[in-house]
């Protein structure tokens, strides 16, 4: 991974690309209780989408959806043109989830080459990905003795190693040093340039001003989707931790329109 000297930025054109994600109508119910209620949103091709909230709010239960491994009670969420978790997506989506899914007892590149195998990869690939997370020095050393933070990053790595057209990544960045995680969002900018789309949970906000858009959800529904710039401009200041404590404590009073989940 190569270091930034200053922090990515966002996409600045005006063209609006196809949508990778769509997702309309989606209502999920667990243990009876509704978790999620009539989200409507769109992620477009080679955009990095973040998804903001307080604990409990829905983002890994929206996660989940998009990825295809959530039952959901209604509604319709595609991704590339398929429906989500659909086979043809399996080479296509990239997953993260919050618990690192390494095998504890083989090493980061025991990992990384298993899952390589699995998406019809070989050893350059694995390889590759782990150098983009900055492991190629712990590539020998068993997951189960690495810190919280390489864990993570391990994960990441076989995520990153089919080359997926679509990455989901559920709170990337816990546990990481500020350099790394710098050098994390550059990878992830780079990804999104070469036109990979990427949905991303966060709770940092500093973290939200590199996504291009960002969905700020609240008791399973979504109270915001708009550019980080635009969402500063609908809540009156210029500091976006007040600006997403505004539009959580009163929602109403700030609401900014929704996308029509049609292209």
């Amino acid at each position: 991974m190569r270091a930034s000297s200053a922090f990515p930025t966002p996409r600045t054109e005006n063209e609006v690309p196809p949508a990778a994600i769509q997702v309309r109508n989606l209502v999920v119910h667990r243990g009876g209780r509704p978790v999620l209620s009539g989200v409507n949103f769109i992620a477009a091709v080679g955009t990095v989408t973040g998804l903001l909230g307080p604990s409990g709010s829905g983002k890994t239960t929206l996660i989940r959806s998009v990825v295809g491994v959530q039952k959901i009670k209604s509604g319709d969420v595609t991704v590339l043109g398929q429906p989500a978790g659909s086979a043809a997506l399996r080479r296509q989506v990239g997953y993260l989830t919050q618990s690192p899914s390494c095998y504890g007892d083989l090493t980061v590149e025991e990992n990384v080459r298993h899952f390589a195998a699995l998406h019809g990869k070989g050893r350059k690939e694995a390889a590759r990905a782990i150098d983009r997370v900055a492991l190629t020095s712990a590539r020998d050393r068993f997951v189960r003795d690495l810190s919280g933070g390489q864990r993570t990053r391990a994960s990441l790595a076989c995520a990153l190693v089919p080359d997926p057209r679509v990455l989901v990544l559920d709170e990337p960045t816990v546990g990481q040093d500020p350099l790394l995680r710098r050098e994390l969002w550059q990878h992830f900018r780079d990804l999104a340039a070469s036109g990979v789309t990427i949905l991303v949970s966060s709770h940092v906000m500093d973290e939200a001003a590199r996504c291009d858009r960002i969905l700020l959800i609240r008791e399973g529904g979504i109270i915001a989707d708009d550019t980080p710039a635009a969402i500063r401009a609908t809540a009156a200041t210029d500091d976006l931790d007040e600006a997403f404590l505004r539009l959580v404590e009163s929602p109403r009073a700030y609401r900014t329109p929704t996308h029509s989940p049609t292209i």
